[in-house]
């Protein structure tokens, strides 16, 4: 098991690379190069740098993750196609993706896009809090300790 994380927005990353350590998962950060770092990486993390077209991150991450291996995304559409791979997809806020609530988010993303391009105002997404960030971890924890336990660890 590897654990992918769509990173360029993502406010998880240090929590993705603590819990990930504490059970010697690799990490992959796939970011855009228009956030290149020369800060040296993490043991266990990697960076992967993608050009900066809209969904350059998203096509990277489906190349490289295999089934079973976990994607953190806030981005619908990956997490649709990371489902369809097999994958665990996880949000941010602290909730999976599943085959069973995927559909209902793609939907709500397009009615709000077509409102927006009506010209109709949408909320953005809250901001990200220490209760998000708590049940982001202890889903992050559950998900990989019943991984393991189901023998998906590499």
């Amino acid at each position: 098991m590897k654990i992918y994380v769509d990173a360029d927005a993502s406010p998880a990353k240090d929590i993705v690379i603590s819990v990930a350590k504490s059970f010697s998962i690799p990490v992959v950060l796939v970011k855009s190069i228009s956030h290149f770092s020369h800060d040296e990486e993490l043991e266990g993390v990697e960076t992967v740098y993608v050009d900066t077209g809209a969904d350059a991150a998203d096509y990277r991450i489906m190349q490289l993750a295999e089934k079973k291996d976990l994607i953190i995304t806030q981005d619908y559409g990956l997490a649709s196609l990371g489902l369809g791979k097999g994958c665990l997809v996880l949000h941010h806020k602290g909730f999976a993706y599943t085959n069973k609530n995927i559909d209902q988010l793609l939907q709500t993303r397009h009615l709000s896009a077509k409102a927006r391009r009506s010209g109709q105002k949408t909320k953005g997404p809250k901001p990200y809090t220490e209760e998000d960030r708590k049940n982001f971890r202890e889903l992050l924890e559950k998900t990989i300790q019943r991984n393991i336990k189901n023998g998906s660890n590499n």
